[in-house]
């Protein structure tokens, strides 16, 4: 006889479902999650950032106007370097004055032993060219580093301090580039009661002072404003700590760019004065731009000897601002292509 009683629930009925609909979200929560979606979409595959420089060299590997010009100073460099050792001939010597005539050959052609021949003196030639990429080089550095070394100084006062000291160092930088460059460095070359290689040197770097100190002040101007500089200034850093830690060295860039098309110019203005008389007069130590001035009276007869140094000077000079060009490309955002 079953216990079951009327009335009575029994144990086998299923419990009410407790489950309810989900609740669809606010107009507000949906719009919160595609906002986030929108923020985070893409982040999980991004790649690390990278630094300028770093990033400035992957498009420079790629660029074949870069690589021209960097093979081709290069190879400048590099014959300067090893120049004595590889020269055939002494630039001093003369192994081919017997054949020089100056009636019938006063230029010796070339010849087995003398690629290029000689000059009017009977010295080989090619070791002369050889041998001048050395003092060329030297000139076009020391001028460069010179001038930027005076650059620094004269910009960082300007762009650092501002002031009475800002416009006075400006005033003075606009009269020197109110005067041509080959004009004002053949002023100051003159100058010098002897002409020697440091004459010619000094007179180089003067003009191009104003060039890196101008570039060097508006880069310093815009720092001024930038973010870094002003959490320093409001976390009470001292000024020197501001100008020499943060500001000058984010300030550089432009100015090592400046500096590699300006050694190209320095190169040419050597050249230039050499050629007017104004560089080192002692023939031992040939220079590509004293070499094209002894030319000149042989121009006619034997148009090589101002060819070849000048083809050197206008390669090396073009390998530079190609170089230059390029670098100034990928360093600055707005040229980026």
């Amino acid at each position: 006889m079953s216990d079951h009683k009327p009335g009575s629930t029994s144990a086998s009925t299923s419990p009410p479902d407790t489950h309810e609909a989900p609740r669809r979200p606010s107009y507000g929560q949906r719009r919160r999650d595609r906002i986030d979606a929108l923020a985070t979409a893409g982040t999980a595959d991004e790649q690390p950032g990278v630094s300028l420089i770093r990033s400035a060299w992957n498009r420079l590997r790629r660029n074949p106007v870069f690589l021209l010009g960097l093979a081709i100073t290069i190879a400048f460099v590099v014959l300067a370097i090893i120049a004595p050792w590889i020269a055939p001939w002494d630039p001093t010597d003369r192994p081919l004055l017997p054949k020089v005539r100056p009636q019938t050959n006063p230029v010796p052609g070339p010849e087995p032993g003398h690629l290029l021949g000689g000059d009017d003196r009977g010295r080989d030639l090619f070791s002369r060219l050889l041998v001048g990429s050395r003092q060329t080089l030297i000139v076009g550095v020391f001028a460069t580093l010179f001038g930027l070394l005076g650059g620094l100084v004269l910009g960082t006062l300007a762009g650092a301090i501002g002031g009475w000291v800002d416009s006075f160092v400006m005033r003075v930088v606009d009269v020197m580039l109110s005067f041509p460059s080959l004009l004002l460095a053949f002023t100051i070359a003159s100058l010098a009661r002897s002409p020697s290689q440091w004459t010619l040197i000094v007179a180089i770097a003067v003009v191009q002072v104003p060039i890196f100190a101008r570039l060097l002040r508006g880069s310093l101007l815009a720092q001024r404003t930038s973010d870094h500089v002003l959490a320093a200034r409001s976390l009470g850093v001292k000024q020197r700590a501001i100008v020499f830690r943060h500001m000058l060295p984010n300030a550089l860039g432009p100015v090592i760019v400046q500096a590699t098309l300006s050694l190209a110019i320095a190169i040419i203005d050597a050249a230039a004065l050499s050629f007017l008389g104004l560089g080192n007069p002692d023939q031992r130590q040939p220079e590509w731009g004293q070499m094209l001035g002894l030319a000149q009276r042989y121009i006619s007869e034997a148009p090589h000897l101002a060819f070849y140094p000048a083809g050197c000077i206008i390669v090396v000079a073009l390998g530079f601002t190609l170089m230059g060009e390029s670098l100034r490309e990928a360093l600055d955002p707005k040229s980026r292509r």
